[in-house]
């Protein structure tokens, strides 16, 4: 039996051959309806309303071949199988020319038929099944850890989408640890480049000396130790685009370098005279003013407006607090499948650590935070002892005392004392911690029962 409940129509001017199709379909576990003529059948059909049709070449009025021909105009994906008494070749082939999946001839044989239709429903469902796929790549690739359903966030992915589709040069300013490089990955994977590669520099990571043979490649026998010729970033960009990150740090003579390769397109490998095109798109990131490097006269005004051409700003994580649980429960589950932990949810008071930490590591910290969290964690639960701030208070104390996760965890401890009428038991069961936890928190932070 069929469980898929396909919709066919037969179009048969023949009442018994159209009953006799019918109860075929029926008892096969089809959705069938009829009708006698083609006029019929355009009033019954909608596209995607059917997902196959029965029709007889000869019928008054307006024949088989006619129908086909409407009824491809309407949905070129419907399944029309052609059913005629007299076959012929040359309307045979007129058949198939027009769209027609199959014939078969009268008298029909319901077995030949039901297996006809079986197959061909089959191919359009894997059909279907190839362009969803292919329609849902570019909502698959995405860079890791690049969620968040924030205002920002969502200002940030509407960027993304406006200017990916361009070569136009993208400067990502954000904070260390905001996800800059994530961002300029998805630029590059919405982008007509997407198939070619997208090449990281992390220009601050490196001496002078060998970012120039990192970037522009070297001769074999350029400078000591290069034993072998290799291609520079830019080289491998070609074609894809090459991510420069840190841009902020770069010396003034590799800027000059920087502004006449990204400008011509151009260079020559380091000891070597030939000169290599490449068709690369730019993208740079910094967590610096670049505006005041260049009042400094640290940075290039030339090279600063060169590369400033669309600019993407993402906040730091203190300043979308709505999107850490997103983040939170996103690397929770990352870490537990990678980790094969059955650690499913986050306790309350850990998720109000989370959300009122100032995250100065921003994204990166908090993905390392859970990361610990899910190492140490016992049970089914993320708890505050499982945070690494909760155990380190010094590491997480900002200037402001007031809020430091300390305060946090002392305001937070009282008041469930409090609410409790200072039940040790009750107050540790709610904290979900053990007594001898409690009474070590209460002594560290000096709290005092009211109650005696």
């Amino acid at each position: 039996m069929n469980n898929k409940k396909e919709k066919i129509l037969v179009v048969d001017d023949e009442k018994i051959v159209r009953e006799s199709l019918y109860h075929w379909f029926i008892e096969e576990g089809y959705q069938v309806e009829t009708a006698e003529d083609g006029e019929t059948a355009l009033r019954k059909f909608d596209k995607g309303k059917f997902d196959l049709l029965l029709v007889d070449m000869k019928m008054p009025g307006m024949s088989g071949l006619e129908l086909l021909s409407k009824v491809k105009e309407i949905d070129k994906d419907t399944i029309v199988i052609l059913i005629t008494a007299f076959a012929s070749v040359p309307t045979a082939i007129k058949a198939l020319k027009d769209g027609a999946y199959d014939y078969v001839t009268k008298p029909v044989d319901p077995d030949e038929l039901e297996h006809l239709v079986k197959k061909a429903l089959e191919q359009k469902s894997l059909r279907v099944e190839n362009e969803a796929l292919k329609g849902s790549i570019d909502e698959i690739i995405k860079p890791d850890n690049l969620i968040g359903e924030s205002l920002q966030m969502k200002k940030i992915y509407e960027l993304i989408h406006t200017v990916a589709p361009t070569d136009t040069t993208v400067m990502i300013r954000g904070e260390s640890g905001t996800g800059k490089e994530l961002v300029a990955k998805a630029i590059h994977i919405n982008s007509k480049r997407k198939y070619f590669p997208i090449i990281p520099v992390n220009c601050g990571a490196l001496a002078e000396s060998i970012l120039e043979s990192e970037l522009f490649g070297h001769e074999k026998g350029a400078f000591t130790g290069a034993q072998f010729k290799r291609k520079g970033k830019f080289e491998m960009a070609d074609g894809g685009t090459i991510f420069l990150d840190e841009i902020g740090s770069v010396t003034p003579k590799m800027q000059v370098e920087l502004l006449r390769v990204i400008e011509s397109k151009q260079f020559s490998r380091v000891g070597g005279n030939q000169l290599i095109k490449s068709d690369f798109r730019v993208i740079i990131a910094t967590n610096e003013s670049l505006e005041d490097l260049v009042k400094q006269g640290k940075f290039r005004e030339d090279l600063y407006y060169r590369l400033n051409v669309f600019s993407i700003f993402i906040p730091p994580l203190r300043e979308r607090a709505g999107d850490i649980p997103v983040l939170a429960f996103y690397f929770l589950n990352n870490f537990c499948t990678a980790m094969n932990k059955n650690i499913k949810n986050i306790s309350p008071e850990a998720m109000e650590f989370l959300c009122r930490y100032d995250w100065p590591g921003n994204v990166r910290e908090l993905e390392n935070a859970i990361e610990r969290a899910v190492v140490v964690g016992k049970g089914e639960m993320i708890k505050v002892d499982d945070l690494p701030f909760h155990v380190s208070s010094s590491a997480v104390a900002n200037n402001d005392g007031d809020k430091s996760m300390t305060a946090m965890e002392k305001k937070h401890i009282s008041r469930v004392l409090n609410e409790n009428n200072w039940n040790i038991s009750r107050s540790a069961l709610e904290l979900e911690i053990d007594r001898v936890t409690l009474y070590n928190k209460i002594n560290k932070y000096g709290l005092r029962n009211p109650y005696k």
